[in-house]
């Protein structure tokens, strides 16, 4: 699963995307093509347990998500601030999550400025008042930042963002075991003070 058919050094498939906020997430989909991205769903944020992280991992496996793209909030300048700062530490998150679960599919923070500003011009259009904006416009958002990452992805024929990288955690060698991570090398006690020094 999520074994996903590269072109031109990006993922073919199923592709999420997500705007993220303080009270709430915004979740979008495009199709097996990445032709349109179309909102999916809006969740509760919940900075505590981290549920929302959780079901999105678990929307990555079920809907058999190639790829996922994280809006990274900048100003008009260029510059990050505190949005942006929450974004990556979302994506982190979730990056963790994914990893955890045994979920090889990479997640990229892309940038996202006017996506908000977008979608309520969208919904404006589309004649829906701006009392009911705030059920959907996360998961429009969303589905802006997916667009613009797909189209991007066509237009330049390469994979686009920043990949979010997750640590790779430390793997402690069972009872009674050497440990795998150097190999071949003989325990002396008497010498380890000796390792940190240059030759």
């Amino acid at each position: 699963m999520n074994h996903a058919a590269t072109a031109g050094g990006y993922p073919q498939g199923v592709k999420l995307g997500v705007d993220v906020g303080t009270v709430r997430v915004g979740v979008a989909l495009c199709d097996r093509d990445s032709i349109l991205a179309t909102p999916y769903k809006t969740l509760d944020r919940n900075a505590r347990k981290n549920s929302d992280v959780r079901i999105i991992a678990g929307l990555v496996a079920e809907l058999d998500v190639v790829q996922v793209f994280v809006g990274l909030p900048r100003t008009l300048k260029g510059e990050e601030r505190a949005s942006a700062q929450m974004a990556t530490e979302y994506a982190g998150l979730l990056a963790a999550e994914l990893a955890a679960r045994g979920i090889g599919v990479p997640v990229h923070l892309v940038d996202e400025r006017l996506s908000s500003v977008t979608a309520h011009r969208n919904l404006h259009q589309a004649g829906m008042s701006s009392r009911d904006h705030r059920k959907v416009i996360d998961q429009v958002a969303a589905a802006g930042i997916l667009q613009h990452a797909i189209d991007m992805q066509k237009a330049r024929g390469a994979d686009v963002g920043s990949r979010v990288n997750v640590p790779a955690p430390a793997v402690k060698p069972a009872a009674g075991e050497q440990d795998k991570s150097v190999p071949d090398m003989p325990v002396d006690t008497d010498r380890s003070s000796d390792n940190g020094r240059q030759q």
